[in-house]
């Protein structure tokens, strides 16, 4: 059965706006390319799309000589979406326009291990209060996306979180963020939320084989290969925190001895440094020791370097990937880290696989998380402002 007009013009619809929204600026001639659309159907869409407040035409901000050409855009203030970062100490909301730029960000201190349903409630008053602040009604926002520090069942949307974050074991936290909040969720690990903010706003921008490491109070991956994400047959890719590199290490949370995640992450280093001195170091204080050049820390965080190193070494072997981001926390300690890490690289794997490969920090810092969840709502904006619409 063919298609009805109405049906034709809400695909002509859906590819323009993809089309805009993959690429930003984008001509008409471009538009015709891209969509495969005839010129005079192109012109009649963006007229409608126009009018109704979607996107939006004008000169192009391209630097160049002559007249700047006409260019069709989004119009940001169209729509929104929110990006929720549940790490294992602290919940960070963004309010993102359709351009993925924030006009709201905001993050508490939390326990988020020990409590689901404290950790939920936390985040659903959040997404009150940026409403609120940011004077945006609620039916503007295409949804909510949620990167959690924990591997995610891609098939049932269910945490395995056994020993890793206890309280949230058989939690499917979509169903409970949409419960709370009202808003539709996507829930994903949170390095893999990082990989996606990183190729849309980030370092990794045009890079199609990408690994991102989050080294903060958890430590994964998040996977890129040929453009498609890596997630496996029930989410696990990118789980590098609980490799284990040391056999006679400290006991992991996960019951493995000598993870990475007890070499490298700043809590593993700065506990390192409190037993060797006899007193607490903070989380805190270790970035302050860094910036004094002490010589201790230096030594250990040039120690979690290797680690992290050898770590990834495994991974380029296996995967080849063109570039590895580098972000959390320990990543502010810059090339007291980034050395160590490009020497371990050199010395344990193949010299064609990592001849061009480049190990770079994140463009995005603390916010990759957030905005990364934001951006997977984002992408589906296309088809949900196509939708109902003739």
């Amino acid at each position: 059965m063919s298609a009805t007009p109405a049906n034709l013009r809400r695909l002509g619809r859906l590819r323009v706006l993809q089309a805009v929204s993959e690429i930003g600026e984008v001509s008409r001639g471009d538009l015709v390319r891209h969509t495969g659309l005839s010129r005079a159907t192109i012109s009649t869409l963006v007229a409608d799309l126009a009018r109704e407040g979607l996107v939006r035409e004008q000169s192009s901000t391209a630097t160049r000589l002559g007249r700047p050409p006409q260019v069709v855009s989004l119009v940001p203030e169209a729509g929104y979406a929110f990006g929720l970062d549940l790490g294992h100490d602290h919940a960070r909301l963004v309010l993102a326009d359709l351009a993925g730029t924030p006009v709201w960000d905001g993050t508490v201190e939390l326990d988020v291990d020990s409590s689901a349903e404290h950790a939920v409630t936390t985040a659903a008053g959040l997404v009150r209060a940026a409403l609120e602040d940011a004077g945006i009604e609620r039916r503007s926002v295409l949804g909510l996306g949620a990167g959690i520090a924990c591997p995610v069942d891609r098939r049932t949307g269910m945490l395995r979180a056994e020993g890793i974050m206890p309280a949230w074991a058989g939690a499917k936290p979509a169903e409970m963020l949409t419960e709370r909040t009202g808003l539709r969720t996507l829930v994903v690990n949170d390095a893999n939320a990082c990989v996606v903010a990183e190729r849309r706003y980030g370092v990794a921008r045009h890079c199609d084989d990408v690994v991102y490491l989050r080294l903060s109070a958890g430590i994964g991956a998040g996977v890129v290969c040929d453009g498609r994400m890596l997630l496996g047959h029930d989410g696990l890719v990118g789980e590098l925190g609980h490799i284990s590199v040391d056999p006679r290490g400290e006991v992991c949370r996960c019951g493995n001895r000598g993870c990475l995640e007890t070499i490298a992450s700043p809590a593993a280093i700065a506990r390192l440094l409190s037993r060797s001195w006899g007193r607490t170091v903070t989380t805190a204080e270790l970035m302050a020791l860094l910036d004094a050049k002490d010589r201790g820390a230096v030594r250990a965080v040039e120690d979690a370097g290797e680690a992290v190193g050898r770590t990834l070494a495994m991974t380029v072997m296996t995967l080849n990937p063109q570039l590895v981001v580098v972000g959390g926390e320990l990543a502010a300690a810059g090339a007291v880290l980034f050395e160590p890490i490009r020497q371990a690289l050199r010395r344990n794997s193949v010299s064609d696989l990592h001849g061009e490969l480049r190990v770079v920090d994140s463009a995005l810092g603390d916010s990759a998380s957030a905005r990364g969840a934001a951006a997977l709502v984002l992408a589906e904006a296309p088809n949900l402002l196509t939708i109902d619409k003739v």
